[in-house]
């Protein structure tokens, strides 16, 4: 069974129509490239995705729950977005710290207040607030951090920036993390090292889906890429097919301009 499926779905803007009947579906485990130019829908899709947008039409389903149906209004309830949110990790293309907290705090924040929730919470505060900080620090370890945990985000480059910012959206375990072109933000020589810590995940199997522009490294790491113009899936398949081997004029079109890009 697909971890994610997305189907039909479309989001207008007024008259104007952002995304336009888009389907697909993810393997738990692989990774999904979406390419694309700029205004070509990519980000607001995965703003629907995060239920940071509201879709006009069409459903969103993950591990076979259907978390959004535009012909059911059960599943549009605001009091259940933020559940909902719990499933997807959200890298955004600024870093969006909060700059009065650590890296580690900003790591451990969420997991913090959600903790509160518990029933047990009261009882066990000290014990289940060590246990969110020890996770937070085994995180920015795994991004190459550990010694910038004590350090603010003005202390820090853009590139570790956005590695904190990765290590916050796995702090809640998403079932999958969403990347909107997370080094677009990024001086070129920083952008190799948010590339690294996302091929290791992508190594561990880190079900993930990135809007990108860096061509080579979509074609490296995903598993699946799609290409969208004008709010439409244009194309999409394996790297091999889409990349390398495109059928549509628009998907080489595209490409011609980003080539060699890394």
């Amino acid at each position: 069974m697909s971890i994610l499926e997305v189907r039909s779905i479309e989001k207008h803007f007024g008259a104007t129509e952002v995304l336009k009947d888009i389907s697909f579906t993810l393997e738990e485990g692989q990774a999904l490239a979406i390419i694309g130019s700029s205004g070509s829908g990519k980000t607001t899709l995965l703003r629907c995705l995060n239920f940071l947008e509201t879709p006009n039409g069409g459903s969103i389903s993950v591990r076979g729950k259907t978390l959004f149906d535009a012909a059911d209004p059960a599943t549009q309830r605001e009091a259940e977005v933020r559940k909902k949110r719990l499933h997807f990790g959200l890298v955004f293309q600024s870093f969006n710290l909060f700059p009065q907290y650590t890296a580690l705090k900003n790591v451990t924040l969420a997991s913090e207040l959600l903790a509160q929730e518990r029933p047990d919470f009261k009882a066990n505060r000290k014990k289940i607030l060590s246990a969110i900080e020890e996770e937070g620090k085994g995180l920015l370890d795994q991004m190459g951090l550990a010694d910038r945990a004590g350090h603010y985000p003005h202390q820090l480059s853009g590139g570790q920036q956005q590695r904190v910012a990765i290590a916050r959206a796995l702090a809640l375990r998403p079932d999958i993390l969403c990347f909107d072109e997370p080094t677009s933000a990024l001086d070129p020589e920083l952008t190799g090292e948010v590339l690294k810590v996302i091929r290791s995940l992508a190594e561990r199997h880190t079900t993930m889906v990135i809007v990108t522009h860096e061509m080579a490294f979509a074609r490296d790491v995903a598993d699946q890429v799609i290409f969208m113009d004008s709010g439409v899936i244009v194309e999409q398949g394996t790297p091999a097919q889409v990349i390398e081997n495109p059928r549509e004029e628009r998907t080489r079109q595209f490409l011609s301009r980003y080539s060699g890009t890394e």
